[in-house]
């Protein structure tokens, strides 16, 4: 099986152990992982499950996903007042799965902007220390879908739950991240 890791400083094929990573999900409020790179999306992979490392990956034979490795990825999007959305896919070798972490779904139709632009549905957001024991999970049982939180099924949301970046939403604003209070953070890590 083939892993990686794209969080905070640790960019790899590897995932670290579970000590090196919930220091980012158990801090004090205002010192989640976010602040770490300027960024507020990470993610874990694993590729090959089920034995299927000897096979292509699906983006070489889409056309033929049933044989191609199985492949899982762990979004995780950040915001300092909101927590975490995880977004869970498994793909290949038949699979064809996407999940995403349940917060308020009262919440739907509200959103913010993550840092890249991207408008993130409020009701999906949950703690950071909630969202902690599911990522710890997914490393503990190679990828699986983590039973630590609750998850909906992206085809089971609304439709434009996540719209276009362009579109007039009703959209919030958040703050706590450390470059609004600090311009000088970035030097100081």
């Amino acid at each position: 099986m083939f892993k990686n890791i794209k969080f905070a400083n640790m960019r790899d094929d590897f995932w670290p152990t579970p000590s090196m990573l919930a220091p980012y999900f158990l801090a004090p409020s205002g010192k989640e992982w976010y602040y770490c790179g300027g960024n507020d999306s990470y993610g874990l992979s694993i590729s090959g499950l089920y034995g299927t490392s000897h096979l292509k990956p699906y983006a070489q034979d889409p056309a033929n996903p049933q044989n191609t490795r199985v492949e899982v990825n762990l979004y995780l999007w950040g915001n300092p007042e909101l927590g975490v959305l995880l977004g869970y896919e498994k793909y290949g070798g038949g699979y064809s799965e996407h999940h995403l972490s349940v917060g308020d779904l009262t919440k739907l139709d509200v959103w913010v902007r993550a840092l890249h632009d991207d408008l993130m549905p409020v009701g999906l957001y949950i703690p950071f220390r909630t969202a902690w024991p599911a990522v710890k999970e997914f490393m503990d049982r190679e990828g699986e879908l983590p039973g630590a939180i609750t998850w909906i099924k992206a085809d089971d949301l609304p439709e434009n739950t996540f719209p276009d970046p362009f579109e007039k939403v009703n959209e919030i604003k958040t703050h706590g991240y450390p470059w609004e209070t600090d311009p000088n953070w970035r030097s100081k890590r």
